[in-house]
């Protein structure tokens, strides 16, 4: 606000006295740059209050003469102005406030527009301000209900949006088209970009050239949007609309992902982030994803944020010691951000279930339907068939949609494919180094559990973060401490076992989160296994997390626990819906 009255109304606690003297503080250091934000529209707002923004960038340019002797000065000073105009959001002491027109909103930028051509040091201010109508449809989204949907849906038939672009981690992409599948009460293609860099090209093309009404979808991981070729191909798929989903993927300024999808984003007309966790380990994460989102909160140049919010020290000075100004950088961030608990989410139920789908290769996949049909040739053609031999051919098919094969010269199961290694670590990122939460992880093969722990290490290394197994060699005496120390210790954030030795008997609700590498047959098994989390001293909601390879012997094992079935019981009878 520019008057000392309006920001003593919004509680903002800055006076002009302290305005200045950072200013001047500033200007002593060698800057001769300053931005303003502002706000026009605010409840109790008047003419005065608006022509107070430009007599505030008045005094702050006589500051800089003043404070700085005119040998030492770097040509003249600058004032950048900038104003956004209110909108009034839920959750906030304002959110019953009136909002002003548009055209209100124009005439209040003229007063100020007016007023710092009024001043001496006009010259010296430059002065720009939010689109008025995009602030009014930031209302409409901000305060409306679900009727907006109606409307929202109007736009899209208008031509408002026709060409959506998800990006996702890898593990999630395959989760977006079945869910749009379900909830899209209107026309929509969508393409989960998967396989080879031609493959997802392919695609690309065919939603471009899809001949009839939709709404176009492309859904593509993080990793694959600066490849040499896909960068091209989004580009020319020209978003209306990207939506980054686990938008903490960014959050390295440098990285060559982040600066693609900056890139996109200036292509794209809108822009969504979605996060539980926005800013994992330091407050500079955010500048990255803002940059992606709009650009004008902190601005484009990296640097210049992290000088106005880090202190700066240790060796040459490059490394972040604390942080200043973090109320206003919260500020910023929440002037166009929306932020839910689960608390809020009253309708939350006490556990969660979520499916998270991978997929095999092709020379996996060939080799899957190999052993798929030489296991139904050799059942077809046997005397007797027995639970046993179903199950034995079931176990193999199961451990290659793990991503283990055991060949005919060797005993030990060889890890092939890293799909699913590759999904459970992105939501080790996510929940674990990213939101802070304990992990269960069950695995039902030794070589799983091994390559788990083996991949956990290399992810935690230079973290300070912990894990424990349980499995069937770790004797019984020692387990005891080592649920003691899952529970107790605040590092050991992971444990890992077998369903069958670590999901019966043992209490584990430090963990809220439980993650199925692989499962066993046996539904009574798998029902205990939810309960170690989800018992007495749990205070949160569970979260069940099922990795499951598209295609495979897990859809099947996965539907028949839903239906609470013991499949060694039924196998014998539909064994070749298992294999055909």
């Amino acid at each position: 606000a520019g008057s000392q009255r309006l920001r003593d109304v919004i509680n903002k606690g800055l006076t002009e006295e302290v305005i200045l003297h950072g200013a001047g503080e500033a200007f002593k250091g060698g800057w001769n740059q300053v931005k303003l934000y502002f706000m026009l529209g605010l409840p109790t707002e008047t003419e005065d209050d608006m022509k107070g923004i430009a007599h505030l960038a008045q005094k702050i340019a006589e500051t800089y003469y003043e404070v700085v002797p005119k040998e030492q000065r770097k040509g003249k000073v600058q004032i950048n102005v900038s104003t956004s105009f209110f909108v009034p959001k839920p959750f906030t002491p304002f959110q019953w406030a009136p909002m002003y027109t548009e055209q209100d909103f124009v005439e209040k930028a003229k007063v100020v527009k007016s007023e710092i051509r009024a001043q001496l040091n006009q010259r010296s201010i430059r002065y720009n301000w939010h689109e008025p109508d995009v602030t009014i449809l930031e209302g409409f989204l901000a305060r409306g209900d679900r009727r907006c949907s109606k409307v929202i849906l109007r736009a899209y038939e208008k031509g408002a949006i026709q060409r959506v672009l998800v990006i996702a981690p890898t593990s999630v992409v395959s989760v977006w088209p079945k869910e749009i599948a379900e909830v899209a009460d209107f026309k929509v293609t969508c393409k989960a970009l998967l396989g080879t860099k031609q493959q997802r090209i392919r695609m690309i093309e065919d939603l471009q050239a899809f001949p009839f009404k939709a709404l176009k979808v492309a859904v593509i991981n993080y990793e694959s949007t600066w490849r040499d070729g896909l960068f091209e191909k989004l580009q020319e798929y020209d978003a209306d609309l990207i939506i980054c989903d686990e938008s903490q993927r960014i959050k390295t300024h440098d990285a060559e992902q982040s600066k693609a999808i900056h890139k996109l984003g200036d292509q794209a007309r809108y822009k969504l982030i979605l996060s539980g966790t926005p800013v994992q380990n330091d407050a500079i994460d955010i500048w990255s994803q803002y940059r992606f989102l709009d650009a004008s909160i902190f601005g484009r140049n990296f640097y210049q944020f992290r000088n106005r919010y880090a202190i700066m020290g240790g060796f040459n000075r490059k490394q972040i010691v604390g942080y200043k100004d973090l109320d206003g950088l919260i500020r910023k961030e929440h002037s166009i951000a929306f932020r839910i608990t689960k608390e809020e989410a009253i309708d939350l139920p006490e556990q969660t279930f979520i499916k998270r789908k991978v997929q095999l290769g092709k020379k996996e996949k060939d080799l899957y339907n190999q052993i798929k049909r030489s296991s139904y040739a050799e059942l077809s053609n046997g005397d007797k068939i027995t639970a046993t031999t179903v199950l034995t051919r079931l176990l193999r098919l199961q451990q290659l949609a793990g991503g283990f094969l055991v060949t005919d010269d060797s005993d030990k199961p060889e890890l092939v494919n890293t799909a699913k290694l590759d999904a459970l670590q992105d939501i080790i990122e996510d929940y674990v180094l990213g939101a802070g939460k304990k992990l269960v992880i069950f695995a039902r093969f030794i070589p799983e559990v091994t390559a788990i722990m083996k991949m956990i290490d290399k992810t935690f290394q230079k973290t300070g973060k912990k894990q424990v197994a349980i499995y069937g060699a770790i004797k019984k005496e020692d387990r005891g401490p080592i649920i003691k120390q899952f529970q107790e210790d605040p590092d050991t954030v992971i444990i890992v076992g077998q369903i069958d030795t670590l999901g019966v008997g043992v209490t584990l609700t430090a963990a809220d989160t439980c993650v199925y590498y692989s499962k066993n047959f046996n539904y009574a098994t798998y029902e205990q296994s939810l309960s170690r989390i989800h018992r007495i001293g749990q205070r949160n909601t569970c979260t069940y997390i099922d990795l499951e390879t598209e295609g495979t012997v897990d859809e099947m094992i996965g539907k028949a626990l839903a239906r609470k079935e013991d499949m060694a019981k039924t196998v014998v009878d539909d064994w070749r819906a298992y294999f055909e």
